[in-house]
């Protein structure tokens, strides 16, 4: 039986997705809590393997069940077995054999909070990126839409991106204000490694004041990630969502 599984997990308390020796990851706790279920080493495989500290509120990933079971008895074992890790599975359905959480996914869906206020982080430690200086969100949603369609994104792809090629299409990047939070939405087909950071990164840059949109087409243009900007933390990233057919 293949199931399909929904995922929601606190990516700072693990190593990342991918399984790693002697390490805490989503991957290597999410096979723990299977073989204590169905008594099988089984290999879980994701839409998208994110890094240390990034979360996830709509991770999929399929794994293939030695007997069939029902969903619900399924999630039910495995919110079990994961305590008490902050990783939960939220939904559990049958699918096809050629289902496949990464190569079926048409879209994927990430989100960039940023906490934009003088006042230290309390409630949203590890959640959200800090930045007290005042941002200008509705420059950085203008210098956004220079990033919309199909480029080459190596002035944001991580120098260790093993990626075959920096062409990508991105679908969408908007920013926009909710009081003290700042929302940057990306979706995409793909992105490539530290995609999503780099391009908030810059877009910071913008909202400070330091970049003009045109100095963000400059450092898309130039292909080279020393004309981008910082990487923004890890702990501001949501994986939101994956499409399907």
């Amino acid at each position: 039986m293949r199931a399909r599984l929904t995922l929601e997990y606190t990516g700072t308390a693990f190593h990342g997705f991918q399984r790693q020796p002697n390490l805490l990851t989503v991957q290597g706790t999410l096979e723990a809590a299977l073989y204590a279920f169905c008594g099988a080493q089984l290999t879980v495989h994701a839409a998208g393997r994110t890094d240390a500290g990034v979360h996830a509120l709509g991770q999929v990933a399929h794994v293939d069940l030695p007997r069939p079971c029902a969903p619900q008895v399924v999630r039910g074992a495995l919110n079990a077995y994961l305590r008490p890790h902050p990783l939960a599975v939220l939904a559990v359905e049958a699918v096809d054999a050629d289902f496949h959480a990464r190569f079926s996914a048409i879209a994927r869906h990430y989100r960039y909070v940023i906490v934009n206020r003088p006042a230290p982080l309390t409630l949203a430690v590890g959640q959200a990126w800090h930045v007290p200086v005042a941002l200008d969100h509705e420059a950085m949603q203008q210098a956004a839409q220079c990033l919309i369609g199909r480029h080459d994104f190596s002035t944001f792809r991580a120098t260790y991106c093993q990626a075959a090629s920096p062409i990508r299409t991105l679908d969408r990047l908007d920013v926009r204000r909710e009081g003290d939070r700042l929302l940057i939405e990306a979706s995409s087909r793909g992105f490539l490694h530290h995609q999503v950071r780099n391009m908030v990164g810059s877009l910071v840059q913008v909202g400070k004041g330091r970049w003009t949109v045109d100095d963000l087409k400059t450092a898309l243009a130039a292909r080279d990630r020393r004309a981008g900007g910082q990487t923004a933390p890890p702990e501001g990233l949501y994986f939101t969502q994956v499409d399907y057919p």
